[in-house]
């Protein structure tokens, strides 16, 4: 007999993008194992990680016949093989998509993520009634020192320039309502960022301290190309910032060339410059180089609407349920 008033766990989906995870994927799947046991004994009436997807990036180290067997094994773990080499955040956004379960995590097949650190995030999210919650490291040693000074770097551009002031931290792991991550892959375009497509339907994002520790593989997957061509695509997709950075170039440069233009017509009328014409050439260049700048701002003001319908930013984004207990709400 059932107990009709338990109360169903809420499900986890594990989404897990391999390109090089023939070294460390059968480690990982084991802590993962026992992460599952460990929620069904002490915590079955709160959380279960109900599936984990394995998504094949077209790996050419045995990664794939290796996910083949683990997904045979386990019947919680569901592959997917993409056609070709798609790169992390496309292969994320594959798995996301066929994620079922109230929540998603995702994490790297490296070993770097711990699975126990899920259930922190789990709290965060719980105690803040937050929707997206990423992990924030610390140092991470293992990396060389220049790979590591331009990840601070790249982070501390997108933070304070490129992205909204609610995110705090990002990293590839984090937990997401499983709604909106489905929300999110279902538009997110070719050569979007997923971490800004986040932000466009997310507003209440948290962070959680965690003991970073090394890659389980002696080299990092990613080459300095690979991460210089991650940070560009954060910077074009980051929506309209850079281009409304040239419309306040155009109009400080106008601004300033009028200023420039009387100060230089002054001092020729003061007849401190002595060389003739100089005072008319320099008004026509401070002119027109604010005049060009200007329009290039409006113009990049025309080019941002169309920026954001074609990497698919939406206008809006419906929900099934609200993430709060509005029972709570009205008691309140």
């Amino acid at each position: 007999m059932t107990n009709s008033g338990a109360k169903e766990p809420k499900t986890i989906s594990i989404v897990i993008p391999v390109y090089q995870g023939n070294l460390t994927l059968s480690t990982l799947i084991s802590e993962i194992s026992q992460v599952r046991d460990t929620m069904k004994s002490k915590f079955s009436s709160q959380f279960l990680i109900d599936e984990v997807i394995l998504v094949d990036d077209f790996s050419q180290d045995g990664s794939s016949k290796l996910i083949h067997e683990l997904s045979t094994h386990h019947d919680w773990i569901t592959p997917i093989w993409l056609s070709r080499n798609y790169g992390q955040h496309a292969a994320t956004l594959a798995g996301m998509s066929s994620s079922r379960c109230e929540w998603v995590v995702t994490m790297d097949e490296d070993g770097q993520h711990a699975p126990e650190d899920i259930f922190k995030l789990l709290q965060v999210a719980e105690n803040t009634k937050a929707e997206l919650v990423y992990a924030e490291f610390g140092d991470i040693s293992s990396h060389r020192n220049w790979r590591n000074k331009f990840s601070q770097l790249a982070k501390l551009i997108a933070m304070k320039i490129l992205l909204p002031k609610q995110m705090k931290r990002f990293s590839s792991f984090r937990l997401i309502d499983g709604e909106l991550a489905r929300t999110v892959s279902a538009y997110a375009g070719n050569g979007v960022y997923l971490d800004v497509a986040l932000t466009w339907v997310v507003d209440n994002i948290e962070t959680c301290k965690i003991a970073s520790r090394p890659e389980l593989r002696q080299r990092s997957g990613y080459s300095f190309r690979t991460l210089l061509s991650h940070f560009w695509r954060l910077v074009l997709s980051s929506g309209t910032r850079p281009l409304r950075a040239v419309t306040f170039l155009g109009v400080g440069s106008s601004a300033l060339a009028i200023v420039g233009g009387l100060v230089v017509v002054y001092r020729r009328v003061a007849n401190e410059i002595p060389v003739a014409g100089w005072t008319s050439m320099t008004v026509i260049v401070l002119f027109f180089s604010g005049l060009i700048l200007l329009a290039l701002g409006i113009l990049a003001e025309y080019l941002g609407i169309v920026v954001r319908t074609v990497i698919g930013k939406p206008l809006y984004v419906i929900r099934s349920s609200p993430r709060i207990d509005l029972r709570k709400e009205v008691q309140k």
